[in-house]
């Protein structure tokens, strides 16, 4: 049986981007999955007009809990894995086919899109949290990754089923790397290219204070487990 791949795209007030960041996913991969986080915008109408299925939370959660309710989904509707994809145009769909041979040929759990080619043309505050953060996730998970932070990836039902991802905003992506790593999981790195490169006027990410937030639960997690 052909393995089934589901694109999952959490958003937030992307309606002037999710449309055609879902249009340009089905040209790769037929099941494509929105979930609209608290929008209070026309995110959810622009999402299901451009053919996904729309999954809604009534407030904002975070996007770790974006996330989440996407892999629910997932797995309760038996998809092989999993590709995340933002919804403001940064992530090219056209890179999809990538993640999946990548998945077909090294059978990893974890594929991360990999930007770090690319810092250079960050701003300095993000560039720096980025490396930051690569190091700090990299030594508690015992793997070495490059691109923490990218959302851009492509996870394995299996481990969806064994991952229990506690935080609910952008640290949700950090915690999966280090617990994928402490349970010996294969995790891998991609060079990606990107529609644009900082993103800072359609990221809710806030370097500073997400930072520390990120590095409190990759801490917690690497003690307590």
């Amino acid at each position: 049986m052909a393995e089934r791949f589901l694109v999952v795209i959490p958003a937030l007030n992307a309606a002037a981007s999710v449309a055609a960041v879902v249009k340009a996913s089905l040209a790769h991969l037929p099941d494509v999955v929105v979930v609209n986080d608290g929008s209070t915008d026309a995110t959810p109408k622009a999402a299901a007009e451009a053919g996904a299925t729309v999954l809604h939370h009534a407030q904002n959660l975070g996007k770790g809990a974006a996330l989440k309710t996407g892999f629910r989904y997932a797995l309760e509707h038996g998809f092989d894995a999993v590709v995340t994809v933002d919804a403001d145009g940064q992530h090219l769909p056209s890179e999809i086919p990538k993640f999946v041979r990548a998945f077909r040929e090294t059978g990893a759990d974890l594929v991360i899109g990999d930007r770090s080619h690319l810092f250079e043309g960050m701003l300095p505050r993000r560039r720096n949290a980025n490396m930051f953060s690569a190091w700090a996730i990299s030594r508690c998970a015992g793997t070495r990754v490059g691109d923490s932070q990218s959302g851009f990836r492509l996870y394995s039902a299996s481990l969806l089923r064994d991952v229990e991802i506690r935080a609910n905003g952008f640290a949700a992506e950090s915690e999966i790397i280090v617990r994928a790593g402490r349970l010996g999981r294969k995790v891998i790195s991609i060079p990606i290219d990107l529609g644009f490169v900082n993103g800072i006027s359609t990221s809710h990410y806030r370097p500073l204070l997400d930072t520390l937030r990120i590095a409190g639960v990759v801490a917690r997690t690497r003690i307590f487990g």
